[in-house]
């Protein structure tokens, strides 16, 4: 095996890149922006500065390979953080054979804001480039969240799909796939959101008077990113119960875009069952003073929920269990700075396994019943739900921050064996991010938090394998270096399983302007790619030049011809 190097002074684009034929989705730290992320170090390549393609001034992009041995000093055969891997130093790693390895469709999530406010589609030129260039690298499809804030913003009951139906009729013109999220959160406020989506403004005028509504935490302080699990059958909602509402927003999109089901543009729904559409309680909200690697804390404080656990406590006969843990610390605080969660902590005591198993059974039973109706709003078309990578905190016994999140999952108990059952019932799909992540990173960068995002990997998807259910996945944070590209890869084929095991699919996180820059493109494509079992080396355009026309950027060939799309401009 080789790899392909580039020249210092040039940069080459896949053939692919440059096809016409268009026929053919942080650490969880919001305060780690000052951090330096892993990426491929670009040390050997040298973009050409604005004022070089000013007026019709061509440059040429000549370039040539050479090919290295590949073995790695640093990490058991594995690339190293900020491996040089285009520079011809002494340094190198093992490159994995994919011949016969299953094919994994690759899906691409689009902008968080790509349907405004009032559910129009933005710039639909720029986006169709992007959409063309994503295509032309045989990208199988896109993923979208259909906002309940935008569709359903005003009035109860009366539905606004109108910047989808424009989507969606352009990503069937084009041939891609779509999987839709029936986003039923609040956008704002996380890692990676760029854009205020609210929750429909019923909703917030019914808060005004009714805050129980919204997840409590125990200073009384309200969560506006998803309805509260309290009110799934209660009807406080204009005289409709949580269950009610959800169903009827997803009856309503299924009926709208009955043509789309019908001929298969739509692939997937996924159905949103929390914050960030993730099943889990919203235990570390960063508008809440939340920073990584803290533990979060538990979100049940609402009248609601502790109407519930009084009734659990007593059905169970000890009346005194009727409250949230007290010494169960701060958002911020780690583990063993608690009583309930420390080693040998209350979380193992009668009264801890009491309260976990409630609150996790809580969680359970929310998606136990959403995803019901989900079956029966979209019969015959595959359901997803997504669980989120809860990794720090995780080589410590009680696994703090994931019992906070609702998952009963500690040392000496598996929590997600219980949620893959659920799915199994339910005909559902798992969906699990942060299959990028290294231990070793989290190690060199926060020791401090015990993370360990590769073990919580490979138990969850064996949990969902075990009970042979489909299992997807996305990464967790902003991925543009082979790296985390090889780190997918082998979570997404295992090396020698011998039930032959892998991801159903892949979707990525997500399209912008980083991932259209053209070194961050050509390690994309090579990915996709590889995910695709296609065998041989990336593809290269030996001489092409790129031109600015009105102040937008084009690569051409030889006879001047136009690659389909514009690309990101270099850096100054």
């Amino acid at each position: 095996m080789s790899i392909t190097s580039l020249s210092v002074n040039v940069f080459r684009f896949p053939t692919s890149l440059f096809n016409n034929n268009n026929n053919n989705s942080n650490n969880y730290n919001s305060n780690n922006n000052n951090r330096k992320k892993s990426f491929i170090s670009c040390s050997s390549r040298k973009f050409l500065d604005r004022s070089q393609f000013s007026g019709a001034f061509k440059c040429d992009f000549n370039a040539f390979t050479k090919t290295r041995p590949l073995m790695d000093h640093h990490n058991d055969g594995e690339l190293s953080h900020n491996h040089n891997l285009n520079s011809g130093g002494d340094g190198a790693f093992e490159e994995r054979d994919c011949a016969g390895t299953p094919y994994i469709p690759i899906y691409v999530m689009l902008p968080l804001g790509v349907i405004d406010m009032n559910c129009r589609l933005l710039d639909p030129e720029a986006l169709m480039n992007q959409l063309k260039v994503l295509k032309s690298v045989n990208v199988d499809g896109v993923m979208v969240d259909c906002w309940w804030g935008i569709v359903e913003s005003h009035t109860p009951r009366v539905y606004n799909w109108s910047g989808y139906r424009t989507l969606f009729q352009m990503l069937r013109d084009l041939g891609l796939k779509v999987q839709v999220v029936m986003s039923f959160h609040e956008c704002g406020g996380n890692v990676g959101d760029d854009v205020h989506i609210p929750l429909p403004h019923w909703i917030t005028a019914i808060a005004q008077s009714n805050p129980d509504i919204y997840f409590t935490d125990k200073d009384g302080r309200r969560n506006t990113e998803c309805l509260t699990w309290g009110v799934d059958k209660k009807r406080v909602l204009s005289k409709r119960t949580a269950f009610e509402v959800y169903f009827d927003y997803m009856r309503s999109f299924r009926v709208e875009f009955d043509d789309y089901f019908e001929d298969g543009i739509i692939s997937e729904i996924e159905i949103g069952l929390g914050p960030c559409g993730e099943l889990r309680y919203p235990s570390y909200p960063a508008k809440h003073g939340w920073k990584y690697p803290g533990i979060g804390g538990f979100q049940c404080y609402d009248k609601y929920l502790m109407k519930s656990l009084s009734e659990a406590a007593e059905a169970r006969g000890h009346l005194n269990w009727a409250r949230v843990p007290d010494k169960a610390g701060s958002y911020n605080s780690a583990p063993h700075d608690t009583d309930f969660f420390r080693d040998g902590g209350d979380y193992d005591s009668y009264y801890g396994r009491f309260f976990l198993n409630w609150y996790s059974r809580v969680l359970i039973e929310h998606a136990d019943r959403v995803l019901s109706l989900a079956n029966f709003a979209f019969e015959g078309t595959c359901i997803a739900a997504k669980l989120s990578g809860i990794h720090w905190w995780y080589k410590t016994a009680s696994h703090a921050a994931e019992l906070t999140a609702g998952f009963y999952n500690k040392s000496n108990r598996d929590g997600y064996v219980e949620i893959a059952a659920m799915l199994k019932k339910q005909k559902t799909a798992l969906n699990f991010t942060c299959v990028e992540l290294r231990t070793l990173t989290q190690h060199e960068d926060f020791p401090e938090a015990m993370a360990d995002p590769e073990a919580l990997v490979w138990q969850v998807l064996n949990s969902a394998w075990d009970a042979s259910i489909p299992v997807a996945s996305e990464n967790a944070l902003t991925c543009h270096d082979r790296e985390g590209y090889n780190k997918i890869l082998e979570n997404a084929k295992p090396r020698m399983d011998p039930d032959g095991h892998h991801l159903s699919a892949f979707t990525y996180l997500r399209l912008g302007h980083d991932l259209m820059e053209r070194h961050n493109f050509l390690e994309f494509e090579r990915f996709v790619k590889r995910m695709h079992v296609t065998v041989g080396e990336v593809g290269f355009c030996t001489s092409i030049h790129c031109e600015e026309r009105n102040g937008r950027f084009f690569l051409l060939d030889d006879d001047d011809t136009a690659i389909s799309g514009e690309l990101a401009p270099p850096p100054n």
